[in-house]
């Protein structure tokens, strides 16, 4: 199998990570948003889970993890819901980890144990989170996970270029296991990379409007009858047609209200949404002289935009619907 990623290139895959890629729960992954509801108002924020999990995969593979890591990689989001984190918002879920709470029954209820038996993994060993170190990483460290989310969401809607990201990805080291910058002027500019991604796109007005707003029909769906949880686990727009063909005429009209024509602004005294997301701050250490040091040490500017960027995420988002 070739593969031709818009941030690692071409590569070519086989045996078990190509059984892998094509089997059904990483293949449904093709029709989960990562921005959620946010297609539904802005259809160029379009970026997928699948597109997403094959960039963790790469990304591993690049800095020279082991194939069980990534294996990891590629499954890490396969119990993500349809509309990503929105879910976590109909069930009042502040941790956001929904889909993390339910992965090990996702996996072991699926093709994956038996494709990986057949390959002579052993399902146990990979489900053990804790073994990957460049996949994943407790904030505000660096991980392929919180990399390739970053990198993929603003090379694809135009706020970094591609040049950045292959300079940027030159920088990285792995030390340990583990993923690391090699200058502060690497860890400067994935610090105001990140925080475009996690603040100003996040907390983009629009992107709140349709969280809110989707997350409320989910919630009605529910209450009628319409859905069930398990019905998260289909995709996106295969639980939007459930919703339509049901015709309930009050949660028809407020789904209509979710389209390219709305208009929002943020109004911190006239307002009819407010949301604050879970708090996501960066500081990537760097490794230089034979030592880790936090960029922030290094950086007064990383420090005074992690510092306006946890005012910002506690401060949240108001929006003011201005036309529906």
């Amino acid at each position: 199998m070739y593969i031709r990623d818009c941030i690692y290139g071409e590569s070519e895959v086989d045996g078990v990570l190509e059984r892998l890629i094509n089997s059904a729960p990483v293949q449904r992954l093709k029709g989960v948003h990562q921005a959620g509801a946010a297609y539904l108002v802005e259809e160029t924020w379009d970026v997928s889970r699948f597109e997403h999990s094959i960039g963790v995969m790469l990304l591993i593979r690049k800095l020279g993890g082991s194939v069980e890591e990534q294996i990891a990689g590629l499954l890490h989001d396969v119990s993500h819901t349809a509309f990503s984190h929105v879910v976590d918002t109909v069930f009042d879920n502040r941790a956001e980890d929904y889909h993390e709470q339910i992965f090990d029954s996702v996996v072991r209820h699926s093709e994956i144990p038996d494709i990986l038996e057949t390959y002579g993994y052993r399902c146990e060993d990979l489900l053990d989170d804790s073994r990957w170190t460049l996949l994943e990483r407790p904030s505000p460290e660096l991980c392929a996970d919180r990399v390739d989310y970053t990198l993929r969401d603003m090379y694809r809607y135009g706020k970094i270029t591609k040049e950045e990201v292959e300079r940027f990805l030159e920088e990285l080291v792995v030390v340990d296991g583990s993923m690391y910058v090699s200058s502060v002027a690497a860890g400067e500019w994935f610090v105001e990379t990140y925080y475009k991604e996690v603040i100003d796109f996040f907390l983009d007005p629009l992107n709140i409007y349709s969280y809110d707003r989707l997350a409320e029909v989910l919630k009605l769906a529910m209450g009628e009858g319409i859905l069930t949880t398990d019905d998260f686990l289909l995709e996106d727009e295969a639980v939007i047609r459930k919703i339509k063909k049901a015709g309930d005429s009050k949660i028809l009209q407020m789904l209509a209200t979710l389209h390219s024509d709305v208009e929002v602004v943020i109004d911190e005294e006239d307002y009819h949404i407010h949301r604050v997301n879970k708090i996501r701050l960066i500081d990537p250490s760097v490794w230089k002289g034979a030592k880790l040091t936090p960029v922030s040490e290094l950086s007064f500017n990383v420090r005074q935009r992690n510092e306006d960027a946890e005012k910002r995420a506690r401060r949240g988002t108001f929006v003011r619907v201005l036309s529906a």
